[in-house]
């Protein structure tokens, strides 16, 4: 459980830090994301998925 809590803690940072940065750029992103079709972000959503769990495997093989 101490390192699910871990992972997901720098899930956070890292998806917080640009916001921080730059958040006149995430509004301009944002308004892309909008405007994308759906089944172009189920992929992209899909993708980024397979290479997560991709990653967590080989992290712990």
């Amino acid at each position: 459980m101490k390192f699910f809590l871990c992972v997901l803690g720098m899930v956070m940072i890292v998806e917080g830090l640009p916001y921080f940065a730059a958040p006149a750029k995430m509004k301009y992103w944002v308004q892309k994301v909008v405007a994308t079709p759906d089944s172009s972000l189920r992929r992209l959503g899909l993708v980024l998925m397979v290479l997560g769990l991709s990653l967590v495997y080989f992290g712990r093989t």
